[in-house]
Formats: C-alpha cells, structure tokens, sequence
C-alpha cells in the first residue's frame, strides 16, 4: 500500500523566502504557478518572449521573464515542458545555473528516469504529479479543495528534499486530497503504461474498432457513433463516480448480463498479452529510445499519425453530429477535425 500524506504531515514555511520558477504555462504550468502564488509562495514564470503563452501568463498577474532569467534567479526550478523538449531545455536555460542546493522539480519522471536528464549530485531532484488536467487542479484549488498528487524523491541532497516536496504539493492544494508516495521509475513506467494500454491508446482502438465492425455490417455511421462513443463518457462517468460497480447498478440487467458475460471475450487473453509486451517494452526503455529517436527525426511518423486518425469516419461522422449537441462546452463539436492543438507546453499526466 501507499504512504498517502496529508495537510498536517506538510511544513508549508519550508519553501518561505525561495523562488520558485514554473518553466511553461501550459495545463499544468498555469495551474500550478497559480495556485502556488495564491499559497503565498514566490513564484515566477520562466518563457521565451515570442510565446503566446506570455500574455496569458501576465494577464493571470505572474512576473515572467526568460527561461535562463528563472533559472538563474530560482531557488526551485519547475520543469513543466512537453517531455520531448526537456533535455534542450535543462541544456539551454537549466545547466548553467543549476548549482549546489537548488531544487530540480518535475510533474513526469520521464527524462530523469530515462536520463535525457542527468542532473549534478549535489542538487535536489523531485517530483510533485497531480493526477488530473491542470484546469481542474487550478479550479477544484479556488473552490477550497484540492485534487491527489503523486511524490518522489531521486535526490536529496539537501536532507530536506521530502520536505520541501511536500511543501509544494501543499503549495498547488493536493494535500487537502492527499499525496502518494512514488518513485520516478514507477510513476513513468505505470503512467506511460496507462496512456498506451486503457487510458488513451486502449480505448481509442476500442472504440474505433467498436464502430468499424458496426458499420461494416452495415448499420449506419451515426448509430455506431452514438453507441461506441457518445455513450462512453456516461459509462465512465459512473465508473469514476463509484467503480465497477456502480456503472453496473446503474445500468440494465440486460447490459450488465453482457458485460459478465462478453466483455472477456472482446478484451481477454490475448489483449493482456500485448499489454505485457507494452509494459515490458517501457520498462526496457524500447518506448523511450523510440520516442526520442522520433524527435530527433523530425517527427514526421507522428506528424503522419495524427493526420491519419483525423480522417478515420469516426472524426468525420462524430464532427457532424457533436455540431447538433448545443450542450457541448465552448462548441467545441464545430471545431474542424484539423484544428490545430494548443500551445505545446505539458498539459497532462493521464
């Protein structure tokens, strides 16, 4: 079982007096350097000044200044960059200021684990990952509450690097829900696990496949959308809301017979065989040394990915429909399947 810290285990004064640089203003970034400044912490914005993301940050009233400026006037330096940048970044704006009894923080273990960073032994390196998007960290914080972290430690130089971790998920509100005890190594593996084998990856290929096979039995297009993905966030809703089990009291007799009694057959031996090899592909770092190599390339497999998946008949046909549903936040159904994503700062541990 996990340690799970909470309000009274945290010595929020341990971070009195030093300067906290958040690097990004993406999801996290403004979430975090928000809710960190309204904690009472000194806290800066370290960003390139062509960035879009600037003028956001100073309507939110934060000081910002260039990355090498945060990190040169920093007592804690918060990487909250995309994890494929992050080593260019240490390189160019971290490294140089990065001496004795400064604090290295991340929300992803990603590049200490796999050592596209590898920093001096006589520094602090931590990690605080709130296990949410950063708009709901920074909401559920203005409302008095606050959602779950993830904590580790990879250096503790100063034999205070606990505390002041702790300190910090006090900071950004994740004590009032609590705070779990990790290692870098098992928040990356167990996390890039969850994107690729349920979170994202699993779930996409369920759906899509879901869809696919209705509609080439001929049903139509919109009645496939409607049960393969439509109907999907109600399901999870109710999972989150109470487990298994409540989606199962809350459906009918019929559907919860189907799931006992289908479900293995769709998703059984054979999908657990390849999640293992996906695990064990992260473990060995196999994932890892690909995902680098990708952007070192260019990125131009991922580029033709992603252009990909936006013509598959589900985007198309889900477009249209989502343009019907005037409920839907922001009308974000009329948005082009093509739509550009937003800045690329690091939005999400999923």
């Amino acid at each position: 079982m996990a340690t799970i810290f909470y309000e009274h285990d945290a010595n929020p004064n341990a971070l009195k007096g030093k300067t906290i640089a958040i690097l990004g203003y993406g999801s996290q970034g403004h979430a975090q350097a928000q809710n960190l400044r309204d904690s009472g912490c000194k806290v800066i914005v370290g960003l390139e000044p062509n960035r879009p993301s600037v003028q956001q940050a100073r309507a939110d009233g934060m000081v910002v200044v260039a990355p090498d400026e945060a990190a040169k006037r920093a007592d804690w330096i918060h990487v909250l960059t995309p994890d494929e940048t992050q080593a260019a970044v240490y390189e160019q704006y971290i490294k140089p200021y990065l001496h004795p009894g400064k604090i290295l923080g991340f929300s992803h273990g990603f590049s200490i684990h796999f050592k596209t960073i590898v920093p001096p032994n006589d520094v602090d390196v931590v990690m605080i990952a709130p296990k949410s998007p950063g708009h709901l960290l920074r909401r559920v914080y203005a409302e008095g509450r606050g959602v779950p972290s993830l904590i580790a430690i990879q250096q503790d130089s100063s034999k205070r690097a606990h505390e002041y971790a702790l300190a910090y998920a006090y900071g950004i509100g994740s004590t009032r829900a609590g705070v779990l005890q990790t290692t870098f190594q098992e928040e990356t593996e167990s996390d890039l696990f969850g994107e690729q084998a349920v979170l994202c990856g699993g779930l996409t290929s369920l759906i899509k496949k879901g869809f696919e096979t209705l509609v080439e039995a001929g049903y139509a297009p919109e009645i496939a959308y409607f049960e393969c993905l439509h109907e999907m966030k109600l399901i999870v809703d109710l999972i989150y809301e109470g487990g298994l089990s409540r989606m199962r009291y809350s459906i009918s007799n019929t559907a919860e017979y189907g799931d006992l009694t289908r479900g293995e057959k769709v998703v059984g031996d054979a999908t657990r065989a390849a999640m293992k090899k996906t695990l064990a592909d992260i473990q060995d770092g196999t994932f890892a040394r690909e995902w680098i190599k990708e952007n070192k390339d260019g990125g131009y497999n991922f580029a033709s990915l992603r252009e990909r998946e936006q013509q598959h008949p589900i985007e198309i046909v889900g477009a249209q429909l989502r343009g019907m549903m005037s409920w839907l936040p922001g009308k974000e159904a009329k948005k082009p399947a093509n739509a550009p994503k937003p800045e690329p700062e690091q939005v999400v541990n999923a």
